[in-house]
């Protein structure tokens, strides 16, 4: 397992998705023969003819069967958890399509990105990320799991709803659940991660963590967030306002989906910490990009850098009646 020559052909799963899109370059950089797998692969060939698609729909056995063909190993970048309420039935589900499919198929490698585990009960989208690896893993397909927390470049669920809490709050009322921890990792780390998983020198199926470079509270990363484009919020500390409360204001604040919005902060009511980072040690990374270095590529990748829109918003704030 893990010898280059032995895989060429990869098939990328959430293809069209924020981390999918951000790791294709890397593999072909890499020399891999990359198909590219989505639900809608007829759009996709009109929006990027470069690229080779394919159809498939996890919850579909057929069409994962038919897209496995002739692939060496193969990435699973694809969540449920902002289409239905039932998601986790449906997770379940399609993770075992996919290990079918994959066995069936002879292929040498899969590789997962899901969520780090908490010490305490996970939220409902922490379970079912986890319950994904564990049939992932479970299988004669080796199998590297990859569990990050939150992962901020531009594109990023978690990420577009730190930023618009960052940018669109004057005033923050801030409950213990927010001074909970993470360790924040960049979308340029979890490619390096995720490119290095492919042809990792490993027996048999296994989980790592991929943690950022520093240990800080999800208050913190509000406030990080802020300063970097020249917001500064008040934080009021209060005692109450459940992770699920406090989902009611975000319909007021973000732009994410609801529906995951909220699955991502009832995620957040406990701490979110690897249990170590000695993949990056496997793997020869030294260095990780900081969490400001990390905030700052992020903003810089949005449409006009973002600055257009926080120059409109900051207007807004000073003067409640101008015009965003």
């Amino acid at each position: 397992m893990g010898d280059k020559s032995t895989i060429q052909r990869v098939l990328l799963t959430g293809a069209t998705g924020f981390v999918g899109s951000a790791l294709y370059p890397a593999l072909v950089d890499a020399g891999f023969d990359v198909v590219c797998a989505t639900r809608s692969p007829e759009r996709a060939r009109r929006e990027q003819p470069e690229k080779t698609w394919v159809g498939l729909d996890v919850e579909d056995g057929a069409s994962v069967r038919r897209a496995m063909e002739g692939c060496d190993a193969a990435y699973y970048l694809v969540h449920r958890m902002s289409d239905a309420e039932d998601y986790e039935a449906r997770e379940t589900s399609a993770a075992m399509n996919f290990l079918e499919a994959a066995t069936r198929a002879g292929v040498k490698r899969i590789v997962y990105l899901g969520g780090v585990k908490p010490r305490r009960e996970p939220s409902r989208h922490l379970r079912s990320r986890l319950v994904t690896g564990a049939i992932l893993r479970s299988g004669e397909v080796c199998t590297i799991e990859l569990r990050a927390s939150m992962i901020i470049g531009a594109g990023s669920a978690s990420w577009q709803l730190l930023r618009d809490i960052s940018v669109r709050l004057p005033m923050m009322l801030c409950p213990r659940w927010l001074r909970n921890r993470t360790e924040p990792v960049a979308i340029d780390d979890v490619v390096r991660a995720l490119a290095a998983a492919l042809t990792l020198e490993h027996e048999g199926s296994a989980s790592f963590d991929i943690p950022g470079p520093e240990v800080v509270t999800f208050q913190e990363c509000v406030r990080r967030a802020a300063e970097a484009v020249g917001n500064d919020p008040v934080m009021v500390n209060v005692p109450l306002l459940t992770p699920h409360l406090s989902t009611y204001w975000l319909r007021l604040v973000t732009g994410t989906n609801l529906h995951l919005a909220r699955e991502l902060v009832e995620g957040l009511k406990t701490d979110l910490l690897a249990r170590d980072a000695r993949f990056w040690e496997l793997i020869g990374v030294e260095e990780l990009v900081s969490i400001d270095e990390a905030i700052a590529r992020a903003l810089k990748a949005e449409p006009s850098g973002g600055n257009t829109y926080e120059r409109a918003i900051k207007r807004v704030y000073r003067d409640p009646h101008a015009s965003a």
